[in-house]
């Protein structure tokens, strides 16, 4: 059974249409631009694993790590990740991931993006607070910089 606490839930009015919010999320090297990864050149395609450094001021010690288990074209992208694994000489291999989900929608004015990240209340405890809220307010973030990025292109 989830809880409130398990996912987080964020969304946010994209002008612009939904091919380019596509390529902004699909493309690894545009989609690194506005995240703040290090990704160079083609396509994140399903089961592959991705690992880059994170270029976000103050986390570059940081290395991007996730596993893309869906691709459906101007619809979704899905991957698994440890969240918030920011610490430096911790191994969270052993974790359980959280499961974050893309999900674009054509709408009057142009593409609605949500983004769920769910799966939570399976990290382990003495980190989960503190996961939640960091990515939380990442993600707060990240929808205003892929706001930006679409709105350039």
């Amino acid at each position: 059974m989830s809880s409130l606490s398990d996912r987080i839930e964020k969304q946010v009015l994209l002008k612009a249409p939904r091919s380019r919010v596509w390529r902004a999320l699909s493309n690894a090297e545009g989609f690194g631009g506005w995240f703040g990864v290090a990704l160079k050149g083609g396509a994140f395609m399903v089961g592959q694993r991705v690992r880059e450094d994170v270029t976000y001021r103050g986390y570059e010690h940081v290395v991007f790590e996730v596993r893309i288990d869906r691709l459906e074209p101007e619809c979704c992208l899905c991957w698994r990740w440890h969240p918030a694994a920011i610490q430096r000489g911790v191994d969270y291999s052993q974790e359980a991931t959280t499961l974050v989900v893309f999900e674009l929608k054509e709408v009057d004015g142009g593409t609605l993006l949500s983004v769920v990240e769910s799966g939570f209340d399976k990290v382990p405890a003495p980190r989960r607070a503190d996961a939640f809220r960091m990515n939380s307010g990442a993600w707060d973030e990240q929808m205003k910089n892929i706001e930006a990025h679409v709105a350039t292109r």
